[in-house]
């Protein structure tokens, strides 16, 4: 197991959490009356502790985020969505001793409304679409619905400074929320919504006992008392929710999306920078990739160390240079080494791999062009649009996903509350080649007998519900506030 899901996954990302994606969701929107859309989620800035004054955690300017969507199954995107950023200081300053001096905080007094006065730092974003290829393809920006002259200048608002700053305990809510935006989506006829922002940590995983050689009982309760080491964490969120006519091509309801960062080729650090923000380094060159993200824990529990930073800088369509850590895993012959009592599965090549990770599982998430022999194997996380979204009602959705009935869930897509590290601890070790029975109902390439861990009910002891997240747009919880006391609220399981 490597920390969290895609938190930190690679020796280089490492030491660059601006551009550091860390989860990626895509559902069909369950909020009442958005059934006709999808929701997209794209993670960045793992492990934000709530305490993140003065500076917070601004995206980074320099640096090129993008949501690619593949609608014909041929690995590589039909469709992008491109985020840059831009912070602009306001220079505030007092009256000190009959001179002018700017305030070293980001802010100068209480918050609220969009771009405030009292904000001395504004992030700003935009957010342009492209069709064809995300460097070459036909360009445009996406606009703000109820603004005069459509403006395509979106403001972020501030992390979750505390509850003094914002008013009160629900106060960050109601600020963030102004910031949930209506917007006209080149080419679709209907609007669709975006935010930027800080949201709560919703990954889950006992990081610390899965790092310490498994130091935890992986056949015992799914909901073992083991910690939820990221609960007291705050991310930072790209969030989008657009019509399902405006993502697939033609008859095909099957997309595929992968979230990265791009950086410039070259950087320049200046020993001696001018006054304002953003002075420190001089950049230029081509974009380069250094952040890649579609199934979760791909980075973590499939490819090896000394591959990490070369699958985030690769491209879907590029995956067969990483095939054997597909087709010959090393995650279940180590899990087996720790435990034999759950020996790793025997079907070499481990075709139910390839199924899940690489083509979609026939007849719930693979492309038809994948399915006729004309598409190709690449990683990114596949969502069947015509599935409709289960709703939130108790115990409708089954965290599960598909291996528990739910095929609206994880790994059709994948929701908040879909348990992935249960999930694709059971997949490792063959639960696919058991769901498929002996007739290979699932066309997975496996028998129940190649697998004989495979029917275990592993787990990291640590699971939540959708009662536990949102049930409207942007799903994703408010960010704990900076004035948050880990001490005083140990054990808690914040909403």
């Amino acid at each position: 197991m490597a920390q969290a899901s895609s938190h930190r996954e690679a020796p280089f990302i490492s030491g660059q959490p601006k551009v550091d994606g860390t989860d990626l969701y895509m559902f069909r929107s369950y909020e009442p009356g958005r059934e006709g859309f999808v929701t997209i989620l794209a993670n960045y800035q793992p492990f934000q502790d709530p305490q993140g004054g003065p500076n917070f955690a601004m995206f980074n300017p320099d640096a090129l985020y993008e949501i690619n969507i593949d609608n014909t199954g041929d690995g590589v995107e039909d469709l992008t969505f491109q985020f840059r950023f831009k912070n602009t200081s306001k220079a505030t300053a007092l009256t000190v001793g009959g001179k002018q001096v700017k305030i070293p905080l980001i802010n100068s007094g209480p918050i609220s409304g969009v771009n405030p006065a009292s904000l001395n730092v504004r992030e700003t974003f935009t957010v342009d679409l492209v069709r064809g290829g995300r460097r070459t393809g036909n360009r445009n920006n996406i606009s703000i619905t109820n603004a005069a002259g459509g403006s395509a200048t979106f403001d972020k608002p501030v992390d979750n400074i505390g509850d003094k700053v914002f008013g009160s305990a629900t106060g960050y809510a109601t600020y963030a929320g102004q910031h949930i935006y209506n917007v006209n989506i080149p080419g679709c006829a209907v609007p669709g919504r975006v935010f930027v922002g800080q949201r709560k940590e919703p990954f889950f995983i006992a990081v610390g006992k899965s790092f310490d050689l498994f130091n935890l009982n992986p056949l015992g309760p799914e909901t073992g008392g083991n910690n939820n080491d990221l609960e007291a964490k705050n991310v930072s969120t790209l969030a989008m929710e657009v019509p399902v006519s405006c993502l697939t091509n033609g008859t095909e309801p099957v997309i595929g999306a992968y979230t990265t960062a791009s950086l410039r080729q070259g950087q320049l650090l200046d020993g001696s920078p001018a006054t304002g923000l953003g002075k420190v380094t001089r950049t230029g060159g081509a974009w380069t990739q250094v952040s890649r993200l579609g199934m979760p824990l791909v980075n973590e529990l499939i490819i090896g160390i000394d591959d990490k930073d070369k699958f985030n800088a690769s491209k879907p369509k590029d995956d067969p240079v990483f095939s054997d850590y597909v087709t010959n895993p090393a995650l279940p012959a180590l899990i087996q080494s720790l435990f034999p009592s759950a020996p790793a599965p025997t079907n070499f090549p481990r075709t139910d791999l390839v199924t899940v990770f690489l083509k979609g599982i026939d007849g719930l998430n693979q492309p038809a062009a994948v399915k006729g022999g004309n598409g190709v194997l690449a990683e990114m996380l596949r969502l069947n649009t015509a599935v409709p979204a289960t709703p939130t009602a108790p115990g409708a959705q089954n965290v599960l996903g598909v291996a528990g009935g739910d095929n609206s869930g994880f790994p059709n897509g994948r929701r908040p509350a879909d348990d992935v590290v249960d999930v694709s601890l059971r997949v490792a070790m063959g639960a696919l080649c058991v769901l498929t029975g002996t007739t290979d109902t699932l066309k997975v390439g496996c028998k129940p007998s190649d697998a004989p861990a495979g029917g275990a009910a592993l787990t990291d002891g640590v699971r939540k519900t959708p009662a536990n997240f949102g049930t409207t747009f942007p799903y994703l919880n408010t960010p704990i506030p900076g004035n948050f006391n880990p001490t005083a609220a140990a054990g808690t399981v914040f909403p």
